[in-house]
């Protein structure tokens, strides 16, 4: 993954640099509501079951939920330290795997042997917040303490949280986002007498934008700038330094950003205490540098390893992004959408 500015806050270790991927009751009757998905369907028998597709239950259990985690951790360290993406892609999908994959990638062509020594991964303290939904894909966000902060400086202190996806009975679970955020920037969801979330439409008109809007709404703010988003480091500033960036002796920049909100790429939402909604959603960036005449462009490994076609005077560089926002009710005071955290990651390059 890719150095600031994708990462708010204090980015941890590894998700910085494109040759390094990135960067949890009872009811009255005693039955817990994990202990719905455990019905199965009236027979003949006499059996029940509750379908997915149709009835509103919990997206997983809290064992499942910690077992998905546990099964994507296995897996990432294992890819991390051969430098093989094909160890960790059935645990990963939409902007997380796109970027995971292509960073793998990348080492791999650099460092085929992998680094069997790489320190793993450890995620901690792991706190699950599962939504009661209906129909598919279901998802469930995992709260976690990773080992690449320093928890003895508080000021540096930060969260790993992620997204889980999965798209049918028969699939398995996914990692889809992944965000890293100070203690204080995750929210209060708000929650049932049992203690699950609330998934929020993608087209919800309760919202300043609806998830389905976000990502193409944030492509045409980088552009051209709007009321859409608060100012911050993901916006403001990213727009000023893009700006600054565009011209430099021997070599200028242009840059086209476009909104992925379809598939795996669709947008997770939950509602907050506030009313209003913590939002996932991911975008596709742009980048083309061109050099003077006479001038040569400077080609960073990892962009070299992605590299199609051969660089002659232009490099185009492909990077996805997932961000994750707070966006507030709809005539709520006190600005626009907040981009809390934004990790990118190099997905492609082609020379010109």
């Amino acid at each position: 993954m890719e150095a600031t500015p994708a990462i708010s806050a204090t980015p941890p270790p590894r998700p910085r640099a494109a040759t390094r991927r990135f960067p949890r009751r009872a009811t009255a009757r005693g039955l817990t509501p994990w202990a719905v998905l455990t019905a199965l369907t009236l027979t003949a028998t006499g059996c029940v079951t509750v379908h997915g597709e149709r009835e509103i239950i919990p997206a997983a259990t809290k064992a499942e939920a910690d077992r998905a985690l546990g099964d994507f951790l296995t897996a990432y360290n294992k890819a991390d330290r051969a430098n093989d993406p094909a160890l960790d892609e059935d645990r990963v999908t939409g902007a997380l795997g796109a970027i995971d994959q292509a960073g793998l990638r990348a080492r791999r062509s650099i460092d085929p042997d992998g680094d069997p020594n790489r320190s793993p991964l450890e995620l901690t303290d792991r706190r699950f917040t599962v939504p009661k939904m209906a129909g598919w894909p279901k998802f469930f966000l995992a709260d976690t303490d990773s080992n690449r902060d320093q928890d003895t400086d508080k000021s540096k202190d930060t969260r790993w949280v992620l997204a889980f996806t999965r798209g049918g009975p028969d699939a398995g679970w996914k990692a889809a986002y992944l965000t890293v955020m100070s203690p204080g920037q995750i929210p209060e969801f708000r929650t049932d007498g049992d203690g699950l979330a609330s998934a929020v439409p993608v087209r919800d008109k309760e919202l300043a934008v609806p998830p389905a809007e976000l990502s193409e709404r944030y492509a045409t703010y980088l552009d051209k700038g709007g009321p859409d988003f608060a100012p911050g480091p993901h916006t403001t500033d990213w727009r000023e330094e893009r700006r600054r960036g565009a011209t430099r002796p021997g070599l200028s920049r242009q840059y086209i950003d476009q909104p992925l909100g379809d598939g795996a790429y669709a947008p997770l939402g939950l509602r907050t205490e506030d009313g209003g909604a913590l939002v996932f959603f991911a975008t596709r960036h742009y980048e083309k540098q061109t050099a003077a005449k006479g001038r040569d462009l400077r080609l960073e490994p990892p962009v070299r390893a992605l590299m199609r076609g051969a660089v002659k005077q232009s490099v185009t560089l492909e990077r996805t992004s997932n961000q994750a926002v707070r966006v507030p009710v709809r005539g709520a005071s006190g600005g626009g959408v907040l981009v809390l955290s934004r990790i990118q990651g190099l997905t492609g390059a082609k020379g010109d």
